[in-house]
This record gives structure tokens, sequence and C-alpha cells, in this order.
């Protein structure tokens, strides 16, 4: 048995009693287990504030990308275990721990090429210096400085790779240390990435630490220079707003919650045509992929009724060949949820969206997986639900997070169409099919608003448009209302959530000299 252990203050450390077991959610197989009774969070705080902050704060943009980009190199070359890991903790198939682990080490390498564009400075300007007086001698200027506190990163289960280092790259990069809290249920693969970094011997002390278990008393010691980034609930994330550190003591906060995301397909798209097989490749993937524990996964799918008909068939016929198994398995396209307690919401959710829809494939019902014994894992069958716009209420507030999606015809006018997407109340991600772009400029005024990313797949870009639940470095990860009102990732924008912004004014030529223009 495996025994996860904490690396704080530049030592690996094992909680004080037998903790949490994490389990194979394929086999129900214990793997491991951690504790963190009895460390020293408030230690590990100060550890990263006063020796990790001013290493990093010494180093320029460059530098920092160097140290991200050998990261990436040292975690790429152990793929294979990682990918291991992941489906062992995480019940993912080959393909969809690629997807979690090449996230992670895309991410920093996006992040090490970012480092190396912004040079050999260690601060941002913001704007040009405006003139504050009569002459032409006294100005301001606003400057992005990396904020002296610590970073604390607190994860989804879902995501354990890319979830961790696609915020480690960006906090890194400002000049700012990390204390990360991986969800305790799939720690596994964060768990040994660190080792492997800290091995390597690649970042300076205090830059990076890690908490695996549950988080004890470590808001308590959060003050008005540190930081929260959460991926998770919605109760979580309010939780933490009411928390004395965020209300009392100013700790920043960005959060990234439940999600209602949306596909709109246009009354335009013609069956069988390029944009008709880009959606129904996109929403199979969506339902499927990471047994459909995405924050960016489509949850309902608004479809003109004139297309319902044919696209309830073509998905369904689609996640009928799916093989829900043992994730090692080559046959098996799905695998299991991640833990025991998720396949009980996952049942719960789709029993109560049942009562105001229509049970097209899949649904709550026990499911014994291909290369498992009866009885035995997490499993769950792929299931599309169909709901009539006029009577579903459900569909727009309760999210299932699994393979779960619900169809909703709709007249194909585009302004009931935004309607039914801002029913959502925030999301992180919209797709939009079709072409015709008076209607898409209709819809994006109404529902765009709503979500911190749209996806549009017309005929001109059909054959090159990535999945909406692709998240990538360069454009922002985040949305408004229920999605958390965060705000992630998108490139050089994602350095401010971890810098001040610092109007300073004085003289023009002492201040260029100052901040090196």
């Amino acid at each position: 048995m495996i025994r996860l252990t904490s690396y704080l203050r530049g030592a690996w450390w094992s909680g004080q009693d037998e903790g949490q077991t994490l389990v194979n959610p394929a086999t129900e197989v214990a793997l491991a287990t951690c504790s963190t009774a009895g460390l020293d969070l408030g230690a590990a705080l100060d550890w990263g504030r006063t020796v990790g902050g001013p290493a990093l704060r010494a180093l320029t943009f460059a530098q920092r990308g160097a140290l991200l980009k050998a990261m990436a190199r040292t975690l790429h070359e152990a793929r294979e275990e990682l990918l291991d890991l992941s489906c062992d903790n995480n019940g993912t198939t080959r393909g969809d721990g690629k997807f979690d682990i090449d996230g992670a080490t895309g991410t920093l390498s996006a992040y090490a090429r970012l480092g190396a564009t912004l040079g050999e400075r260690n601060f941002l300007l913001d704007g040009e210096a405006e003139k504050l007086g009569g002459g032409a001698r006294y100005v301001g200027q606003h400057v992005f400085l990396p904020r002296p506190g610590v970073a604390v990163h607190i994860n989804a289960f879902n995501f354990p790779a890319w979830g961790a280092f696609e915020k480690i790259a960006v906090a890194l990069l400002a000049g700012v240390p990390v204390l990360c809290k991986p969800a305790t249920a799939t720690a596994l693969t964060t768990w040994r990435m660190f080792q492997l970094i800290d091995d390597a011997r690649i970042l300076p002390p205090g830059a990076l630490q890690l908490l695996c278990g549950p988080a004890g008393d470590l808001l308590d010691h959060l003050g008005a220079q540190d930081l929260i980034a959460f991926t998770g609930s919605a109760d979580t994330g309010a939780t933490l707003r009411g928390s004395a550190a965020v209300v009392q003591r100013s700790t920043r906060l960005t959060i990234e919650a439940d999600s209602l995301n949306s596909a709109v397909i246009a009354p335009d798209v013609e069956l069988g045509g390029e944009v008709w097989h880009a959606a129904l490749r996109n929403l199979r993937t969506d339902i499927v992929q990471k047994t459909g524990q995405k924050c960016t996964a489509v949850r309902r799918i608004f479809v003109p009724e004139s297309l319902a008909g044919a696209l309830s068939e073509a998905l369904v016929e689609e996640l009928g060949r799916v093989t829900v198994g043992l994730p090692s398995l080559t046959e098996v396209g799905m695998g299991p949820v991640a833990t025991r307690s998720q396949l009980r919401d996952v049942r719960a959710g789709i029993t109560q969206l049942r009562g105001e829809a229509d049970l097209l494939c899949g649904g709550a019902d026990p499911v014994d997986g291909a290369g498992v014994d009866a009885g035995v894992g997490y499993f769950v069958r792929p299931t599309l639900l169909r709901a009539d716009a006029a009577r579903a209420n459900l569909v727009h507030q309760h999210e299932v997070f699994g393979p779960c999606a619900t169809l909703v015809p709709y007249s194909g006018a585009a302004d009931e169409a935004a309607a039914l997407v801002a029913r959502g109340q925030g999301s992180l991600v919209s797709s939009v099919y079709g072409s015709d772009r008076e209607w898409l400029w209709s819809l994006l005024q109404g529902a765009a608003p709503w979500n911190g990313r749209v996806v549009i797949a017309s005929d001109k870009v059909a054959d090159q448009v990535l999945p909406p639940g692709m998240v990538l470095p360069t454009q922002v990860h985040g949305g408004p209302g229920r999605a958390g009102g965060g705000e992630e990732l998108g490139g050089h924008r994602g350095l401010s959530f971890y810098s001040n912004r610092v109007a300073i004014q004085g003289d023009k030529g002492e201040l260029r000299k100052m901040l090196g223009e």
C-alpha cells in the first residue's frame, strides 16, 4: 500500500493518523492512504512567503519560463508511468489519461514560451505613462508586480494533472510560490508528479509545495497578499467566499465552479454536412470523454425541432457503440466515474432529470463493466435525455457530473436559443454550429455574456474546430455566475490574478530608468 506524503518546507511529511484511502474506481482495490493530521500548515505558508517568494521574484520572466520548460520535460519523460497511475486512480482510458497528462505538460510548455517572450524583466507595465501635470515631466505609470504571498491551489478530482499544473504554470511565471491541494480521492498522479519535479531539483526552495489530504486549518493562516484559486463545487466555492481569510483579510479568490454548458445547433445546419458531422463528433466526445467528468462538458443540447429526431437517432447510435469497463482494455471506450460518492450522485442526478425528460439511452441502472467482476466498479452508461423546452426546468438548474446530456428542441429562432443558454445562469463554454452570420451574431449578443468562451463551428472551420471541452492556455478559462465568476489562463492575462497593479507617479525620466524603459 502506497503512503502519500505532503511536500512542505522542502521535505516530505506523513500525517499522524491512518487517514483516507484511495481506490481504483474500476476494481475498488485500495491503492494508497494519506493524512494531513499534525502537519504545520502555517509554517508551510511562511516558508513559501519568506523563501520561495523572494527566490522567484528575483528571477526574470525568461528564467521562470526556463523552469517551466524543465518541469514539462521531466514530466513528459515519465508520461507512460503517469498514464498508468491515472488509469489506476482516476479510472481513465489511455486517451483520457493523455488528455489530462498532456494538458499539464502542454500548458507548462505554453507558459514557458510566454516567459521567453516577456524576456529579461520581472514585472509588467500596464499601458503607457500618462501625463498628470501641466508639464511633461510629472507622469503616472501603472505597473503589475507579483504579490508577496502564497497561492493556494485547491483542485478538483477530475483532472489531477492538468488541473494542478495549469494553475502552477501561471503562478510560477508570475513569480508567486504555490501550495497545491489536490482532491484527496485522486491525488496519486499529482503526488507522483511532484516527486518527479523534486527529484529533478528544478525549482528554488519554497517555490512549490504539496498538501495530500484534508486542508485542515490551512485557510486560517492566509493573509492579505495570499491567493486562493479553487476548482470544484459551487457549495465549496460559497464556503471559501465566506471564509475569514477572504471576508476579513481580503485574501484574493478566484473560483471555477459548476457549469451547465450548452451546444446550439443553428437552423441552417445541413443534415450530413460538415458542420453536422462536427457537431455529432464533438457532442459524442463531450459526453464520453473523462466519463463526462469535465467542467467543460456539454450538458444541454439545443437543436431545431426539424433536426431533433435525426440528431437524437445519430447520438444514440454513437453512444451505443461505447464499451464501458476496465479502462486499461483497448476495446473499452469509457471507464468508471472516479469515486463511489460520484457514482451515487450521477445516478441520483439522472433519476432526477428523468422526472421531466424522456430517456433516449443509458440511464441510472447498475452497470457491469467489461473486464471486471459483476457488481464491481463505479460504472454508468453514456446517457442521453430529451426534454420539452416549454416545460423543462431542472435541465437548466441541475448538473449531472458524468456522461449525461439532455437534448432540448427549440423553434430555430436565435433569440430563443440565446434565452435557453442564459437559463443556465453562467457557463464556462458554449458551442454553436452554424454558418448564417446574421443568425450567429443575434445569438452571440444574447448568449455570449453568459459564457467565458464561445466556440463557433461554421462551414469554413468545421474541419478544424477543436472540441469545446479543450481548454487552451492562450484562451481564458472561467465563466460568469454559476460558473464561479473567475478567470484563469488566457496567456499573459492569467498573470494579473497573481499580481498587484500599482500606479507609480513621479518624474518621467526617473521612472523610465527604474522601469527599464
